[in-house]
């Protein structure tokens, strides 16, 4: 029998960028929160200290902060008619594993997303025809606008001490921004970082076709700061170990160095690591939560957390994941259309075109995460979907983020991959190559969803969850597009030698090679309970006292990375509960 703990007035699951925001927020309501994390406790000092921690080895490699396959894991097939298999080895996206969750690792690239992509089925439907859209095609509009979260974008990049240039500060163009975002209150609370050399050649030729270069957003401090929270960010010193890496300088914005420690001083907030929650336990009439059980690792036995708001923070998988197997929402089947937890997952579709210069050097560790420069003149808002034949877009962008020797090396394409024709080719290209890339939006689909799987299960007897997920022919073509834009943007900067990677129709997804740990959907968030699984404000339709918090909420992908937006949601979210949920609690919608 599980052990009980007492009762809290919130639980969390999961203790990453969502989970320490939600926990802040209502830890200052007075409430008592108890957030659970199935991982190890994460500091700044000592997990990510100098010199221990710029490990390529261990952590480049060997994914020191990433969740076990062999503790955690998916199922994946690319069809209906596929028998799925767990995905064993880490590869095309990599969870975080411990407090900070992905926080921890990821390059600090923060957007916001453009205005329409907020009612991305209204904006074609009325712009280009609904018979535009694909028949297996399944977006949908949010629920939520850009005007509402507008301000919870701004506060999340003040928390952040995001580095940028705004380029439109309401309704007026700000020269050197970004001409094509939606309208934001004020700047950005840091000025952009330095620009490296290959993206200042990327900007020349690019404003020479006329096109907008701007400085890319970054969770990466060109200054220091200090937050609301009092919590102090030091100016990058372009080290070269951001991806992957937890940062050593307090420069690059993560639950840490923006909230936790804030957070852990708060005397209602308490933390349990190494504790997986197993299901969320919901009432006999399955209206509310009662709390969740979790599995102590300690400890070795189940342990049942009663608690009045039940948080899922955790990261989009894992969210969905503990739906479906708490019974939250209908499971989704893409046979019937029916159901709506597990649908609409979505990833990213990237391309980009190397560079290769015998007569300039680039000093690759002379890098951080996020510096570049990038434009959006081919954005989702820029493009005549109708004429273009796909609905989608992408911003392009170029700048160094790393220079580690072991993965972070562009060689051209038919070099060795070890031997002595390896070696001489690095000495001939290390740091004389470029790139150009594409990150894009992915659309959903009527079969990309996921669901339990009937055969594989986890440690403690539950399904793993599976994924369904292939590349389909409007984002091969939103890709191909892209390509033919970037090309001549290279061709024009007269490189000795130059390769593309772009998705071709037919491309079948792979899971090998690492692409976005931009995982997203699977407990959309809608206007309608028989489309989305959570409300407007994240809320379940079934269990208001239960709220799924992150990019599980995505009905598709967004061309950016998304970590802006899920912060921007999670202070929405928060807000709700604080001004209208905890006087009331009832279902919001």
């Amino acid at each position: 029998m599980a052990r009980t703990e007492a009762r809290k007035d919130v639980v969390i699951v999961g203790l990453g960028w969502t989970g320490a925001i939600m926990g802040m927020e209502l830890a200052q309501e007075g409430l008592e929160v108890l957030a659970l994390e199935r991982g190890p406790d994460r500091y700044t000092v000592p997990d990510f200290r100098y010199p221990d921690v710029i490990d390529e080895l261990k952590y480049g490699i060997r994914m020191g902060f990433m969740q076990k396959p062999r503790n955690s894991t998916v199922t994946i097939r690319r069809s209906l008619q596929e028998t799925a298999l767990p995905y064993r080895k880490l590869g095309s996206f990599l969870p975080g594993d411990g407090v900070g969750g992905a926080g921890i690792h990821w390059n600090g690239q923060n957007w916001r997303a453009m205005e329409n992509e907020f009612t991305l089925r209204s904006y074609v439907e009325d712009n280009f025809g609904a018979e535009i859209i694909p028949e297996d095609m399944t977006i949908q509009d949010w629920g939520v606008t850009y005007a509402e979260l507008e301000p919870h974008f701004d506060r999340f990049e003040h928390v952040l001490g995001i580095s940028g240039q705004a380029g439109n500060v309401n309704g007026q163009i700000i020269e050197g921004g970004n001409p094509f975002e939606a309208p934001r209150s004020r700047d950005f609370p840091l000025p952009p970082l330095p620009n490296t050399y290959d993206s200042v050649l990327f900007a020349e030729a690019a404003r020479a076709m006329g096109y907008h270069p701007f400085p890319r957003p970054a969770a990466n401090a060109s200054a220091a700061w200090t937050n609301e929270y009092g919590m102090q960010l030091g100016p990058c010193n372009f080290c070269g170990f951001c991806e992957r890496y937890g940062c050593l300088n307090y420069s690059k914005a993560s639950p840490q160095t923006c909230i936790l420690d804030a957070l852990r001083r708060m005397p209602n907030f308490s933390y349990r690591t190494n504790s997986e929650v197993l299901r969320v336990d919901l009432a006999e009439d399955r209206q509310t939560a009662t709390g969740v059980t979790y599995w102590d690792e300690d400890a070795q036995e189940e342990v049942f957390q009663p608690a009045d708001i039940v948080l899922l923070c955790a990261y989009q998988l894992h969210n969905v994941h503990l739906m479906l197997l708490s019974g939250i929402g209908e499971p989704y089947n893409p046979a019937t259309g029916e159901g709506v937890t597990g649908k609409n997952y979505a990833y990213q579709m990237n391309g980009g075109t190397t560079l290769f210069f015998k007569d300039k050097i680039f000093n690759p560790f002379v890098a951080s995460g996020a510096n570049g420069l990038s434009m959006d003149d081919f954005a989702i808002n820029q493009i005549d979907f109708a004429a273009e034949g796909f609905i989608g877009g992408s911003y392009i962008t170029a700048g160094v983020a790393n220079g580690q020797p072991i993965r972070g090396i562009g060689l051209p394409s038919g070099t060795a991959s070890w031997g002595e024709e390896w070696k001489t080719a690095i000495g001939d290209w290390y740091g004389r190559s470029m790139s150009i890339g594409s990150h894009g939006s992915n659309m959903s689909y009527r079969d990309c969803y996921l669901d339990l799987d009937p055969t594989y299960t986890d440690r403690h007897g539950r399904p793993l969850m599976r994924m369904t997920f292939n590349w389909k022919p409007n984002d091969i073509r939103m890709t191909q597009f892209m390509r033919s834009k970037i090309e001549p943007i290279a061709e024009s900067m007269n490189p000795d030698l130059w390769q593309s990677s772009y998705k071709r129709e037919g491309a079948q997804y792979d899971v090998r090679p690492y692409q976005t740990t931009h995982n997203v959907g699977g407990a959309i968030m809608g206007d309608d309970p028989n489309t989305s699984a959570v409300n407007r404000y994240l809320q379940a339709w079934g269990q208001h006292n239960v709220f799924s918090i992150g990019a599980s909420a995505f009905p598709q992908n967004i061309q950016y990375n998304p970590t802006g937006v899920v912060g921007a949601l999670a202070y929405w979210a928060a807000d709700a509960i604080r001004k209208d949920y905890l006087p009331n609690p009832r279902p919001l919608v």
